[in-house]
């Protein structure tokens, strides 16, 4: 058995390119994995695409120094990401490249060193990390990775005994994550792993991996996994009635101004003193909380509610020059807003929070990106002259893109359940944008991680309303004013998307039971929000049982979005059972042309 005590830039672009083509030969695998049984899971795809523009960033840039090609690989993976599982991938290598830098060849010591570096910039990463996912997956091998360094110099033998734990980590993930139990499967973001992991095994030379098993007396994999997109990863932004601002004292605003600006380490040169990041963010909580840092070899970006802005600006100052500085008095925007719910007449408009977005939290081809107007890059130092606000957001189906174009938004990005924009996606459609205040409407929550992300790469001025479907989507540009400031626009276009119940119904692609529904493939299924509520070899029927549990708790506007599938006779005849059934509700059908969903449904 061959063994090897280093590995160099060029052993660690071999084992990229064969986790790759592992990876690429399990695609339609990894997306059978879905514990909905719906005709569009992605994990696989937007795996598979992430690692291939970090394939192609890393071949573009060789060198025989692992540190050099392991951030070329990183910086791909970053652009490239797609999805949740594609985003939290991404920051593996980043981490895992981070740990490298700099290095020629590494040891035993030093590849399970990165690897746990990797794991800990993914959990940071997620907001609220979901055990029974790719993450545990990553964590567990990473762990064992360590243990087993300790014991041996053979990185074939390591990298082995990484992939086997990285399996044996997958079969568990039923046991943590009770829907993958449900379903009988696995975590299909954990099994892509395990393949990239298998890959790197092989390209090392050791020739015992069969595809998806740990060790050759381990028992195959079972038919696996929901993704975890499915399950978690996403942002969670929590429930705030439309009243809190009054419930709230302007003077209990203790730290009061909100502070976002940027380090640049590069224009400062040598003058730029060595960063210390936690040390700066110490500093930073003897009077500010909320505190976001997130660092680059270059540039640094900076969040904080402080007592005392000077003093922020001044632990800043020597780490390099302060650029797009912005601070705003919380206590002036919450006289504000208790001001505008005093006089609104449109409960869309009330404020519910002070908290930007970033105090709740840190995704083939290109997709197509339609826009209102030509687009073309204006340089950043011409911001003065653009608009005060500018909208992107995320659509499939021509019909949905001109809804959105026709209200308020600028730039729609092609994609959505079956095709989700990648990071570079939204950082070029942000530069592409000439507007000093940016919102991104991901309408997907396979597609949040992916927006975030682009906010990190990204010197503008941005806001993620984490929107996880069409409906909520739409909801939000609806609450839109242009002649708002850019606080009271948040907190109205977040309370207007959960203020609207969405459902889709589609075809199922296999048998399953969950939640006592049985399903049979071919039925059509309705889905409320993220749970499978109605499922019946009758589209009419299926859209009856899914509205019927959309309007449990009432409701004055239906909205129908009518797919590329959807049949006038079977819309006339769900129109006129809403009409009948529900005498109180407004109805309103468009044509969405969305692919796969023949209807989407919003009940406000």
């Amino acid at each position: 058995m061959l063994s090897k005590r280093f590995i160099n830039g060029s052993d660690f672009t071999g084992m990229v390119h064969r986790g790759a083509e592992c990876l690429q030969r399990n695609v339609e695998r990894v997306n059978a994995l879905n514990v909905f049984p719906v005709p569009d899971g992605d994990t696989g795809t937007n795996m598979n695409l992430t690692m291939t523009s970090g394939v192609q960033e890393l071949v573009s840039k060789p060198s025989p120094a692992i540190g050099k090609v392991s951030e070329a690989f990183s910086k791909g993976l970053l652009m490239g990401a797609r999805g949740n599982s594609g985003v939290i991938l991404s920051q593996l290598f980043r981490g895992f490249s981070r740990s490298l830098a700099g290095q020629e060849e590494v040891n035993t010591l030093q590849l399970a060193a990165a690897l746990q570096h990797g794991v800990d910039m993914a959990y940071k990463a997620v907001v609220k990390p979901v055990e029974g996912t790719i993450l545990t997956v990553a964590k567990e091998a990473a762990k064992h990775a360590v243990s087993i360094a300790r014991r041996t110099t053979d990185v074939v033998e390591m990298m082995r005994e990484v992939h086997d734990k990285a399996y044996d980590a997958l079969q568990r993930t039923p046991d943590l994550l009770p829907v993958l139990k449900q379903v009988g499967v696995v975590d299909s973001g954990g099994q892509g792993l395990v393949h990239i992991y298998e890959g790197f095994v092989l390209a090392l030379g050791e020739t015992g991996v069969t595809a998806g098993q740990g060790n050759t007396s381990a028992n195959p994999t079972p038919t696996v996994t929901s993704p975890g997109e499915r399950t978690g990863y996403t942002v969670f932004v929590p429930q705030q009635p439309s009243s809190a601002q009054s419930r709230l004292s302007t003077e209990a605003i203790e730290y009061l101004y909100d502070m976002e600006f940027f380090i640049n380490r590069k224009l400062a040169g040598r003058m730029a003193a060595p960063f210390d990041e936690a040390a700066f963010k110490r500093a930073l909580a003897k009077d500010g909380d909320s505190i976001l840092v997130i660092a680059d070899d270059e540039i640094i970006k900076v969040h904080v509610h402080s007592r005392k802005p000077g003093d922020v600006l001044n632990y800043a100052l020597p780490y390099g020059e302060l650029t797009d500085i912005h601070i705003l008095n919380m206590r002036e925007q919450h006289r504000g807003l208790l001001h505008e719910e005093s006089i609104a007449t449109d409960s869309q408009h009330i404020s519910g929070s002070t908290r930007s977005i970033e105090d709740e939290a840190l995704g083939m081809t290109v997709p197509e990106v339609l826009t209102g107007a030509p687009v073309d890059s204006v340089p950043v130092e011409q911001a003065h002259e653009w608009a005060p606000y500018g909208i992107i957001a995320v659509a499939m189906g021509q019909g949905i893109s001109n809804i959105f174009l026709d209200n308020n938004v600028d730039i729609v990005l092609s994609g959505g359940q079956t095709m989700n924009p990648s990071t570079e996606d939204f950082v070029k459609a942000i530069e592409a944008l000439h507007a000093q205040h940016i919102y991104l409407l991901p309408n997907n929550g396979n597609i949040i991680l992916a927006a975030q992300q682009a906010v990190e790469l990204c010197e503008r001025n941005i806001t993620v309303i984490p929107t996880r479907t069409v409906p909520q989507g739409l909801a939000a540009v609806l609450a839109f004013r242009d002649e708002e400031t850019a606080p009271v626009n948040t907190d109205a276009m977040e309370q207007a998307a959960k203020q609207v119940r969405s459902g889709q119904v589609t075809h199922a692609v296999r048998d399953t039971t969950i939640d006592g529904i049985d399903i049979r493939e071919g039925d059509f299924i309705g889905i409320l929000e993220k749970s499978i509520v109605a499922s019946s070899p009758d589209l009419q029927q299926s859209c009856r049982d899914l509205l019927s549990r959309m309007m449990e708790e009432g409701g004055e506007l239906v909205t129908i979005l009518t797919g590329e599938q959807a049949d006038a006779a079977e819309t006339s005849a769900l129109s006129e059972w809403i009409e009948s059934t529900y005498l109180d509700a407004e109805l309103e059908v468009h044509a969405g042309g969305q692919p796969l969903y023949p209807y989407l449904f919003a009940v406000e």
